[in-house]
């Protein structure tokens, strides 16, 4: 059975409808998919590419590994890192992909699930579009298909009439499929990929047809491992994944380049000033948060009581941003601690009574008294007072 198709497919050009469920050209998009904005370091590293390619890949694995982790290509072209940690982890992601079992990305929340998820599917099958979002309440309909229900009632069951999920879709086209926040979708909906994970089959019975998966399907999926007991996987079908864990950044160095690269992308879309003189900045709230989060300080010295939140590296990118859009419309341009002050406030107290005495002790015993930093605890003790 081939899926009809209900969405335009990716591609170079101008895009004339912009309407809803068009897709725009990446220029004119608040967020390109990660197919559209690194268009060009794809295009290069399929044409230095001389590595075998599994069906229908647009890249060799070792190729797609280098895409993530970064480079520099015979040519010249230099390929930007979009996941920082251990090599390893990412050859492991990508030679599962090329297997028959599914890849299941598991880490604390902010440790780039989703992100290595939306470039794995973008180097792979040049499309990270083929998503189904994980929600309690995520039905069925959303992993195998629906119907278009003008139509079902006015001609009855018919390919025509049948509304085929992203899923079914990357069958149908040897693509990969994202699921995100697996262990948020009901117990019942999960088992649904069972028969399609080991069979690479999905059954239409109301056509008494199936959708066989074509080479170089697959599917990604994510999970938090903080969402544990939400909707445990069964064991059949924890065993159709390759679980694979995404640390948090090993050194504080990492993080401020993770947090400032993204910063600086997201930056460049929001049309706000470049950070020149922001890393200072960054390195504070990044210290910030690894100290709060290992409860230790930096030095090993001071032990210290964790707040509720997680902190996560993504929080700090987004208390960054914040900061930058305070500096750059409210302020000089220059990222400052009054910028990032509540936007830190807000991300380390979350529950008002415990955290609140959590960062008040943190900001009197630790940030007062640490050497050049007498600007950035004014800042916070003014926002928190």
């Amino acid at each position: 059975m081939t899926v009809p198709e209900t969405i335009p497919q990716p591609g170079a050009g101008a895009v004339t409808d912009t309407g809803p469920g068009r897709r725009r050209p990446a220029a004119e998009a608040l967020r390109p998919h990660a197919e559209d904005a690194f268009a060009h370091e794809l295009a290069a590293l399929a044409a230095a590419d001389d590595h075998p390619r599994p069906a229908r890949w647009r890249l060799s694995p070792r190729a797609v590994a280098t895409y993530l982790l970064g480079g520099t290509l015979p040519d010249g072209t230099v390929i930007t890192p979009k996941y920082v940690g251990p090599r390893r982890i990412v050859e492991v992601a990508v030679t599962t992909l090329a297997t028959d079992r599914a890849l299941l990305l598991l880490g604390v929340p902010g440790t780039a699930k989703t992100w290595v998820s939306e470039h794995l599917a973008a180097a792979v099958s040049g499309d990270s579009t083929l998503l189904v979002q994980g929600t309690a309440g995520t039905p069925e309909e959303a992993i195998r298909y629906g119907w278009n229900y003008a139509r079902l009632l006015a001609e009855g069951p018919s390919r025509a009439a049948l509304v085929p999920s992203p899923v079914m879709r990357a069958m149908d086209r040897g693509a990969t499929a994202r699921v995100e926040e697996l262990t948020r979708i009901p117990a019942d909906v999960q088992d649904t990929l069972i028969t399609i994970l080991s069979e690479k089959t999905l059954p239409v019975p109301e056509l008494g047809e199936e959708v066989q998966a074509v080479p170089g399907f697959n599917l990604i999926a994510t999970a938090n491992d903080r969402d544990r007991g939400v909707n445990d996987l069964s064991s059949a079908l924890r065993r159709r994944f390759n679980t694979v864990v995404l640390p948090l950044p090993a050194s504080p160095e990492d993080e401020v380049d993770i947090v400032a690269r993204r910063v600086e992308q997201l930056g460049r879309s929001l049309e706000l000033p470049a950070l020149p003189e922001g890393v200072e900045e960054i390195r504070r709230v990044v210290t910030v948060f690894r100290e709060l989060r290992d409860g230790v300080t930096a030095d090993g010295r001071t032990r210290l009581k964790s707040p509720s939140g997680t902190l996560s590296t993504a929080e700090a990118i987004s208390v960054v941003t914040g900061g930058l859009a305070l500096a750059a419309h409210f302020g000089d341009g220059v990222l400052r601690p009054s910028d990032v002050a509540a936007g830190l406030l807000g991300a380390v107290v979350r529950d008002p009574a415990a955290d609140r005495v959590v960062w008040q002790e943190y900001l009197e015993t630790v940030v007062r008294e640490r050497d050049g930093w007498k600007d950035f605890y004014r800042a916070c003790r003014e926002v928190s007072a």
